[in-house]
């Protein structure tokens, strides 16, 4: 029984190794229907329990409601160096500044976007759409029933999210180095409202970490260009 449960457990890290994007339990129920999902989690966290024990070169950890092996942040150093590469290309500003408002307001129209940023945003949510950060999530029920936006899976699997409860607090903006304008008692929409730009640096913040984590081999999202 024992080397079964090895052989699960060896077949679930390839699985793993191959993927380039986080795997979820249902589509290793379809490759293990003889195990409950409560065994195949069990198997993970076994894996994950391994990788941390013997400080393993590779990580497994959950993302975007899956599990993805990633190469371990010690290695980076010596990774960078083995691949003399730059950082991914980056989403503008302006692209930035439309994604954090629809992160923190979704659903969101075009409209409120351009009224908090100021200027036409056709081109950049068509942008945010075509790289698949965003989607169509319903109509708005006013004349005309424009288009409602919301975050995508790969926008969790870009910035490194496990849901999008992990995005950051309004009273971390600080603490990330953006000067909000007195955001402390403001709800969410008041306080993007507030300032664009500055949610657009939030956002930025996090590019650059998962940029700097896909330099060193720890992270398999999409290339976003500017």
């Amino acid at each position: 029984m024992d080397e079964q449960i090895q052989n699960y457990k060896g077949a679930i890290e390839a699985i793993l190794f191959v993927s380039e994007k986080p795997v979820v339990l249902d589509q290793l129920k379809e490759v293990f229907p003889e195990l409950k999902p409560s065994q195949i989690h069990d198997l993970i966290k076994q894996l994950q329990e391994e990788y941390v024990n013997r400080e393993a070169g590779m990580v497994v950890v959950e993302i975007a409601g899956g599990f993805q092996m990633l190469s371990n942040s010690h290695a980076a150093a010596y990774i960078r160096e083995f691949y003399k590469t730059k950082t991914k290309e980056k989403l503008s500003r302006p692209a930035l500044e439309s994604l954090a408002i629809i992160a923190y307001k979704q659903p969101v129209g075009r409209a409120e976007v351009e009224v908090i940023r100021g200027v036409n945003s056709d081109g950049t949510i068509a942008h945010l759409l075509n790289k698949g950060l965003i989607k169509i999530t319903g109509r708005k029920e006013v004349p005309g029933r424009p288009f409602l936006y919301g975050t995508t899976k790969e926008f969790l699997e870009y910035f490194g999210l496990k849901s999008l409860e992990d995005l950051p607090k309004i009273e971390e903006f600080t603490q990330l180095g953006v000067d909000m304008p007195k955001a402390e008692s403001m709800p969410v929409e008041e306080a993007i409202s507030a300032s664009a730009t500055e949610s657009g640096q939030v956002v930025e913040q996090m590019q650059e970490q998962t940029a700097s984590q896909e330099s060193s081999g720890q992270s398999r999202t999409m290339n976003a260009e500017p």
